[in-house]
C-alpha cells in the first residue's frame, strides 16, 4: 500500500493566520474602544461632578457671604451711634404728634430682671435698661440675655454712690466709662457705648445740682446726652408697693402726655414694679400708647 503524502497548503495557512490575526486585532480595538469610552465616560461624569461640586460650592460661599454680611448688619444695629439727628431727637423726646412710652428701668441687673424679661418677651416690647456697672459685673449673664434679646442698655455710672459720683464732673464721667466698659465686657462688644447716660436721682436739684450741671456740659463734650422721665410708677417714693399704688400713679404721672418716659426700677426690694408690669403695659395700650426704646432716638 502506497502512502499519499500531501504538502500543507501554505497559502491555506497564511490565510488562517491573518484571519486570526485580523479578529484579534480587531477585538484588540473593540476592547481599546470600549476603554476608552468607559474612561471617557468616568472623567465626562468627573468633570461634571467637579463643576458641579464648584457650583455648589459658590452658590455655598455666596450664602455664607450673605449670611455673614446680615449678622453684620445686625450687630451693627444693636450698636448705638450718636447722630444730630439722635441729639435733637433727644431733646425732644417729651414732645410728639402720637402716642408713645419708653418703659426705663433703672438700677438693675437684679434678682428681678429676668421676670421683667420674662414679661417684655410675651408681650413683645423693647424696653431700655440704665443699668449700674456694679450689678453689671455681678450679673454678665443677664445683661448679656437684655442685649440679646434686643433692648436698650443705657448708663446709670458705676456706683450709685452720691459721695462718689458727683464728687466732680470728671466723676461722673469716669463713672460713665467704668459702667460702659462693664457692659462691653458683659454683652462681648467691644465697640458699644450707649452715649445715654441717666444721672442718679435724675440731673435737676440736690445738693448737687451744680456739679451735675458742669458734668452734664462734660459728657456732651463727650459725645453723651442725658435723659431723665416725665411719668413713674412710684416706685421710687417707697418700698411700701402694691399693684394698686403704681397703677396709680402711672395713670397721674402720664395724664394728658403723648411722649412718656416712664422710670421704673429693677431691684429686689421692687419686686411689686415686675408684678405689676402686665398691668402697667396694659393700661398704656388701652390709653393707645406704642412702646418704643431708645433705639429708635438714638440713631
Amino acid at each position: 500500500m502506497i502512502n499519499e503524502f500531501r504538502e500543507p497548503n501554505i497559502y491555506l495557512i497564511n490565510t488562517e493566520d491573518k484571519k486570526n490575526k485580523n479578529i484579534a486585532i480587531k477585538i484588540a480595538l473593540v476592547v481599546l474602544i470600549i476603554i476608552t469610552l468607559i474612561l471617557l465616560i468616568f472623567v465626562a461624569n468627573n468633570s461634571i461632578n467637579i463643576i458641579k461640586n464648584n457650583e455648589i460650592y459658590k452658590q455655598y460661599e455666596e450664602q455664607l457671604s450673605i449670611l455673614k454680611e446680615q449678622e453684620e448688619a445686625e450687630r451693627q444695629a444693636k450698636i448705638p451711634k450718636l447722630t444730630e439727628q439722635g441729639m435733637q431727637n433727644i431733646e425732644n423726646i417729651y414732645h410728639c404728634d402720637t402716642k408713645r412710652a419708653f418703659l426705663t428701668f433703672d438700677d438693675g441687673p437684679s434678682s428681678i430682671t429676668n421676670t421683667i424679661l420674662d414679661v417684655l418677651k410675651q408681650e413683645n416690647i423693647k424696653a431700655t435698661f440704665f443699668v449700674l456697672g456694679s450689678r453689671v459685673e455681678a450679673k454678665p449673664e443677664v445683661v448679656k440675655r437684655i442685649y440679646d434679646e434686643g433692648h436698650y442698655i443705657a448708663n446709670h455710672g458705676y456706683s450709685h454712690v452720691y459721695e462718689s459720683i458727683y464728687a466732680s464732673p470728671q466723676a461722673v464721667l469716669d463713672e460713665y466709662n467704668k459702667c460702659n466698659d462693664a457692659v462691653k465686657n458683659a454683652i462681648g462688644v467691644p465697640e458699644y457705648n450707649s452715649h445715654l447716660f441717666r444721672f442718679p436721682g435724675g440731673l435737676v436739684g440736690g445738693k448737687y445740682a451744680e456739679i451735675k450741671s458742669q458734668a452734664n456740659e462734660l459728657l456732651k463734650q463727650n459725645n453723651i446726652v442725658h435723659v431723665d422721665w416725665n411719668a413713674l410708677n412710684g416706685d421710687a417714693e417707697t418700698n411700701d408697693l402694691s399693684i394698686e399704688f403704681e397703677l396709680t400713679r402711672l395713670q397721674e404721672t402720664t395724664q394728658n402726655k403723648n411722649s412718656v418716659v416712664i422710670l421704673m426700677h429693677d431691684a429686689p426690694i421692687k419686686k411689686v414694679t415686675a408684678e405689676a408690669l402686665p398691668q402697667i403695659i396694659s393700661y398704656l395700650r388701652e390709653q393707645g400708647y406704642e412702646f418704643e426704646n431708645f433705639y429708635e432716638i438714638i440713631k
